[in-house]
């Protein structure tokens, strides 16, 4: 951290050279995040050697017994040291019996031959299946004789009814396939709920609306990809085109809302039962909530535009560049794509990891006389380890993404003439970060890592002690995981033009972070009217997106005949209409992010003259232009609006 202060000097006299100069930056972060990920590997190499793979893969009983195998003798524990060979299967006694605390199945664990594939009600067809099967559900000390004539069958016998279930592929887990016991899992989450038969309807409101969930996520996914055609072909007129639709979307949205609520309130009730009577209450409500919400968002989204529209056209040349950038390196498109799968694969093996850590340690009796597995002495928390990789890796990955777009980026604005642009540049900028730049993402990526362990360590402690921490020890908490919430977004910020900084010039990660942070003070208020703006922009086409699947998910559930209850349907996939549009678009914000660091460094060390001629593409010098000539219409008429102005078109002229 020590170079900070010397680029603090250094930054003002040296000037850009972008893309004259490659050398290797922040080696020791480097070094220092290879050797992290050593200790990640040895982690998992001890989980692995130690956790027994046959317990994560076959399961095991609460007496130590691995599935499908020959076990040894445990000492002191009964029912240990079975030959357990033809019973390849876990089967829990209360399955959905669920220790949150504990984050563990409350239930006595056995082995057996096969799995219950259906309902059994009584203890008389316990000792049927047993005898026609040859699967023992109760305790190893039953024989099935005894099922029905033994007192301790209430107590060594699973819970009646036993639901149907089936076994979980590769895991050998016995899981029910009834969707009650899942309804029961999720009011133990959802403690919110007081009235369990409504978490039932959500649930049965799911599982009946399933295609039409799909179908609808499907939606936003070609819908996201139509908007990404949209901005890359007709960018000049996407931001007029994205305000009407918004307009009348919202507008269109909200009206159809008070029309379905006016028609649910006159439709006949009387054919109806009292479970689809509550159902139709239920939907009426949650249509007056939607459409108050909506009605109140319509609002405030018009007054924002409203105050917003002078503005809105200073936006149009920008994204008329991103849009040539689009043409030019269509791989950024799939960009999400790559970062999605290298992430999902690092969650894979986290998460596999996690579950071998959670099998080492030796056989211990615990309090019900069980078998646990537990790791003694400081290897104990390793798992405090693996936890700080999972955020440090994955920030590092979604920075690397980050490093590859805006070298992509730098590319394009700051070589003349387009037709000398390398083949691929997005496969020259990965060339790069993985040549030069991996400790600078590394170093970054350090940083938010910082900030989030501490957040999340904040938010665990909340939710631990809610509800038994005083007034201001709760304020105090939440100001705390706001205030590192906030730290956390401005450092992501500045990490990000940090990146582009060390894609032009090369430099490390303090240098760079400090360059880039005196470019953005320098031109607040071109960040404030144009990047901004520009990142509303987006947002109104994320919401467009949202709008659009919500409202054809309202008019098909409106449709379908089943009386089922609407509202999680309509949040899983305005959710997942979000992520989807989130995940395409913010690719286009970063690359309008870039492009204006780009812009203000053009416009600070270049005036046109000769040996200083501008990089920037002719749209974005009538750009400038235009701002002048806005700058002296508006100083005419208030002055007020001609200094805001002022400094937006003073740049172009700076040297």
């Amino acid at each position: 951290m020590g170079c900070c202060g010397s680029a603090a000097s250094q930054s003002s006299k040296r000037e850009w050279k972008p893309l004259e100069d490659r050398s290797c930056t922040d080696i020791p972060w480097l070094l220092l995040f290879i050797l992290f990920c050593i200790g990640m590997g040895l982690i998992s190499g001890f989980s692995v050697a130690t956790g027994a793979a046959a317990r994560l893969v076959s399961g095991y009983d609460s007496y130590g017994n691995i599935c499908g195998q020959k076990n040894v003798k445990v000492e002191a524990i009964e029912n240990s040291g079975l030959d357990l060979t033809e019973k390849k299967y876990v089967f829990f006694l209360e399955p959905c019996n669920v220790d949150l605390v504990q984050r563990k199945i409350k239930s006595i664990a056995l082995c057996v031959s096969e799995c219950p594939r259906s309902e059994l009600k009584t203890l008389a067809d316990v000792q049927k299946f047993a005898e026609t099967n040859g699967s023992t559900l109760c305790s190893y000390e039953l024989k099935p004789s005894e099922y029905t004539t033994d007192s301790r069958a209430a107590k060594l016998c699973p819970k009646l009814p036993v639901p149907e279930s089936a076994p979980i592929p590769f895991f050998h887990r016995c899981a029910p396939v009834n969707i009650s016991c899942y309804a029961k899992f999720a009011e133990a989450l959802i403690t919110f709920v007081s009235d369990s038969s409504v978490l039932h309807r959500l649930i049965s409101g799911v599982m009946t609306c399933r295609e039409i969930i799909f179908g609808l996520c499907l939606l936003s996914l070609v819908l996201s990809m139509i908007m990404m055609v949209i901005i890359r072909y007709i960018s000049r007129v996407l931001v007029w085109i994205l305000t009407i639709l918004v307009i009348l979307g919202s507008l269109g949205g909200t009206g159809v809302l008070w029309w379905l609520y006016a028609k649910q309130q006159k439709s006949p009730s009387d054919t109806l039962t009292v479970e689809q009577l509550q159902i139709a209450k239920d939907n009426r409500q949650a249509l007056l909530i939607y459409a108050i919400a909506a009605t109140v968002f319509t609002v405030i989204l018009l007054l924002i535009m409203l105050v917003m529209r002078k503005r809105v056209a200073l936006t149009i040349a920008l994204f008329h560049v991103a849009g040539k950038v689009f043409i030019h390196l269509p791989l950024l498109v799939f960009q999400p794509f790559w970062t999605f799968f290298a992430l999902i694969l690092f969650w894979i093996y986290w998460i596999t990891v996690l579950l071998f850590l959670g099998t080492t340690g030796s056989p211990v009796q615990n309090e019900q006389g069980l078998v646990e597995f537990r790791v003694a002495g400081p290897l104990r928390y390793m798992w405090w380890y693996h936890v700080v990789g999972l955020v440090w890796i994955s920030e590092f990955i979604l920075a690397c993404q980050q490093m590859t777009v805006a070298g992509a980026v730098v590319t394009y604005y700051f070589t003349r003439e387009k037709r000398n642009l390398p083949f691929t540049p997005i496969l020259a900028s990965v060339n790069r970060l993985i040549c030069y730049h991996l400790g600078t993402v590394a170093k970054g990526s350090f940083i938010i890592t910082l900030v989030k362990i501490p957040r999340m360590i904040l938010m665990y402690i909340h939710t631990q002690v809610k509800g038994k921490e005083n007034a201001c020890a709760r304020c105090i908490l939440k100001a705390c995981i706001c205030c590192l919430w906030c730290l956390e977004k401005c450092l992501t910020y500045l990490n990000q033009n940090a990146y582009t900084a060390t894609a032009i010039n090369s430099t490390n990660f303090c240098t760079s972070a400090k360059d880039a942070f005196v470019i953005l003070v320098e031109n607040a208020l071109r960040v404030a009217a144009i990047n901004t703006v520009g990142d509303f922009m987006l947002f109104l086409g994320k919401i467009l997106i949202v709008c659009s699947t919500g409202l054809a998910g309202i008019m098909l559930l409106n449709y379908q005949r089943d009386y089922t209850v609407w509202v999680l349907p309509l949040v899983i996939v305005c959710l997942f209409a979000f992520l989807v549009a989130h995940c395409f678009l913010s690719i286009y914000e970063m690359v309008v992010d870039v492009l204006f660091l780009c812009f203000a460094i053009d416009t600070k060390y270049n005036d046109g003259s000769p040996g200083k001629e501008f990089y920037m593409d002719k749209v974005l010098m009538e750009f400038v232009e235009n701002s002048r000539k806005a700058m002296k219409e508006a100083s005419r008429g208030s002055g007020a609006e001609g200094r805001e102005l002022k400094p937006m078109a003073s740049g172009a002229s700076t040297s």
